[in-house]
């Protein structure tokens, strides 16, 4: 009974860790915040809750911080009534003081996007209370979002994928005391980063794969996506043939009480963390002259850019990849959009060179 306890599910493990530390956020916010967390419970997972309570804090801190009258009380304190003081200059200050502030002795600074992102989470907090008609003004949604600029897509392109993968075979240009290491994990690294490559999947999902979430017959792997659904990712020969050198090797490994079911084992032989898988595509990436900066998730971008122009097919582009919404794939893709219709326009030969 206890190693089944054990080696309950890893996005599980997760969740569990995720309202623990919700708990705790909640606990250094004023108690009504408690009906908002209530309320948005059914629509949101565990983590998206707890970006929310970490934003929703921040933003008290500042009103502690840098208002003459919340100052001298403490934020359990607050009730709910000071949601009606504030006014829509307050979110502008807030918005100002997000550039830049002092967190435990630490400068941190926020882009558009982190600025965005934490207006749209006061957005939501505000929006809760005055549909339920608990609070009579509602000034975020009187701030306009900050304009995001379109980020270009990182990522990489053939013969960079295929001398980043040589370089794990190879390890050739590692210190000595790496490739001590990499003799042990080059036929793990190997599949992982294969893998990554080759479905597009996100680290998060790679990390939480268990043995017999692999399928040889159908060519298949079995990933628990973002917002808990399941769903089945299809690959090719070369991550079939990267997955069944790596398990050679896997089934000659005990793993630690708890991780046998772990499909990637760290070398402490407890399933990988997704900070490791992080380092490990930093490593193999510093080795290989100009390239570019480059995180896992550029692994993904990387696939998703290749299948859309080998397919021009977003909808299933945003199908492989996961994403709930084919938007998020349009903005994403939308740049290669116009390098395709360019190729479409060199493609068309309408009269023979005589």
């Amino acid at each position: 009974m206890e190693s089944n306890q054990h080696n309950q599910n890893y996005h599980e493990e997760e969740n569990k860790k995720n309202i623990l530390r919700m708990r705790e956020v909640l606990s250094t916010l004023p108690p009504f915040c408690k009906r908002f967390f209530r309320g948005i419970e059914n629509q949101t997972s565990a983590r998206t809750r707890l970006a929310y309570a970490y934003d929703i804090r921040l933003f008290f801190e500042f009103l502690h911080e840098t208002n003459g009258v919340y100052k001298k009380m403490d934020i359990v304190d607050y009730p709910m009534s000071i949601l009606d003081e504030i006014g829509r200059e307050d979110i502008e200050e807030y918005m100002e003081y997000l550039s830049l502030y002092i967190r435990d002795g630490q400068e941190i600074t926020n882009n558009e996007r982190g600025k965005a992102r934490k207006l749209a989470s006061l957005r939501s907090f505000y929006n809760y209370y005055f549909c339920n008609e608990l609070i009579k003004n509602n000034p975020p949604s009187l701030v306009p979002m900050p304009k995001l600029h379109e980020k270009e897509i990182i990522r990489l392109d053939p013969d960079e994928v295929a001398i980043l993968l040589d370089q794990v075979e190879e390890g050739s240009k590692l210190t000595k005391s790496q490739q001590h290491f990499h003799e042990k994990t080059k036929i793990r690294d190997l599949a992982l980063l294969t893998l990554l490559l080759g479905t597009g999947i996100r680290v998060s999902e790679c990390v939480g794969l268990n043995i017999e979430d692999v399928d040889f017959n159908n060519m298949g792997i079995k990933v628990r996506r973002k917002g808990g659904y399941e769903d089945v990712v299809y690959f090719g020969e070369e991550v079939e043939s990267a997955l069944l050198s790596y398990l050679d090797q896997r089934n000659h490994i005990i793993p630690n009480t708890g991780h046998e079911k772990a499909l990637f084992l760290s070398l402490q032989n407890r399933r990988i963390t997704v900070r490791a898988v992080e380092n490990l595509v930093k490593k193999y990436a510093s080795l290989v002259t100009g390239l570019k900066k480059i995180t896992p998730h550029k692994l993904r971008s990387t696939y998703g850019t290749t299948l859309y122009q080998e397919t021009g097919d977003i909808y299933l582009v945003a199908d492989v990849l996961g994403h709930k919404d084919v938007n998020t794939t349009r903005k994403h893709y939308a740049a290669m959009k116009d390098a395709n219709k360019r190729k479409a326009a060199k493609t068309i030969r309408l009269r023979e060179d005589l």
